[in-house]
């Protein structure tokens, strides 16, 4: 899928023209430059036969006829200039407008999305399902034809009472996949269209990016679907914020604490991959993990694809990417059924060492589970 395409600001015009279709987008800039065209004054004129007539004989012209005809000359050419100015200033106003204007709409489209509740997701993941509700499906349609089809998946947690209940974070989806649904419907399935009618079912795959925290009151639209402004979460942001509030703090133990948080989430990131001695043949935890889920595997290659779509774990000193990718890992999409839900802790976790370490806790559980030496319950 195509990607939200650079907007260049051309010095004197951009010419902006989308194209779009059900799985491209392309944006056109093309730059205006205009020509000014001066003729100094002469003596000179045009004659009726399309000639030149030079005046060789300036008998008949006193200096006071000359300067009056440069003057007036001059004052023709500065009233036309002036008039060239005054169109290139309203010109360039207009153009400064609508330029406002659509970079404010670009501006609003990137900091609003649509939301929806199907399931939890982390980075990376992908969700396939397949919808018949029309109002999904109007909003699907919506959204891909937009510059970026992309909306806001909402996490979900389940209270100790039993009920679910949707979360304030979650993970903006790129629409990835959009056709005619071609067999029955898969696991994850959305609610049919109410009034008894069938809905033509369309499948659809979503890829899971940047997370999210809604930042503000949720709006329904006329379309019948919800809206919410979002303020975008980026990890190494918020580690170095993380970091400097610890420092801005006064000089006490518990500061010096938080100081060190990030630090320590580091140093326990290296649990993950790290040669474990109580693991057979000394694997990280990584490995054995998928050692042991390649045995219980919903279908043959399950993990292969799961790591294809991950791709490689991140980096020891990227933390909080790092537990995501773990997270992403253990509770795959659809679930397998071998390790308890840690995704929605991991959404809400406001410290590097706290997803961490929820990531760990819940690695380690999922493998015990695998190997029967402690089920879960």
């Amino acid at each position: 899928m195509a990607k939200l395409p650079s907007l260049y600001l051309a010095a004197v015009a951009i010419v902006l023209t989308v194209s779009s279709s059900s799985d491209a987008f392309s944006v056109s800039v093309q730059t205006a430059r205009p020509t000014t065209c001066c003729s100094g004054s002469s003596l000179f004129s045009e004659s009726s036969s399309g000639g030149v007539e030079e005046y060789d004989d300036f008998a008949n012209f006193s200096s006071t006829q000359l300067t009056s005809s440069s003057s007036s000359s001059t004052n023709t050419a500065d009233a036309t200039t002036s008039s060239a100015n005054n169109n290139n200033a309203v010109e360039e106003d207009t153009f400064l407008s609508s330029l406002q204007s659509r970079l404010q709409q670009v501006e609003d489209n990137s900091t609003r999305l649509p939301l929806m509740i199907l399931d939890t997701m982390l980075p990376r993941q992908i969700l396939q399902i397949q919808i018949q509700h029309p109002t999904l499906k109007a909003l699907m349609k919506h959204r891909v034809n937009e510059e970026t089809p992309t909306l806001g998946m909402l996490g979900m947690a389940r209270l100790s009472s039993g009920q679910t209940v949707p979360l304030k974070t979650g993970v903006e989806v790129e629409i990835i996949q959009m056709e005619k649904a071609t067999d029955s419907p898969p696991d994850n399935t959305s609610s049919s269209a109410s009034g008894g009618e069938e809905e033509e079912g369309w499948d659809i795959s979503l890829r899971a990016g940047r997370r999210f925290t809604i930042d503000g009151e949720v709006d329904k639209t006329e379309d019948g679907w919800t809206e919410a402004r979002v303020k975008f979460l980026e990890s190494s942001e918020e580690e170095e914020r993380e970091i400097s509030s610890a420092m801005k703090g006064p000089s006490s133990t518990e500061s010096i604490g938080d100081r060190l948080s990030v630090a320590r989430a580091i140093q326990k990131c290296k649990e993950f991959t790290a040669p474990n001695m109580n693991m057979d043949g000394s694997l990280s935890l990584v490995d054995r993990w998928i050692e042991l889920a390649k045995e219980n595997e919903r279908h043959p290659g399950q993990i292969d694809v799961l790591l294809k779509q991950l791709g490689e774990i991140p980096p020891e000193h990227e933390p909080t990417e790092r537990a995501l990718w773990v997270g992403a890992l253990i509770n795959p999409l659809p679930s397998m059924g071998v390790a308890t839900e840690i995704r929605p802790a991991l959404l809400v976790s406001k410290k590097a060492e706290e997803r961490v370490q929820v990531a760990l806790d819940g690695l380690l559980k999922s493998i015990r589970h695998m190997d029967g030496s402690q089920r879960l319950n």
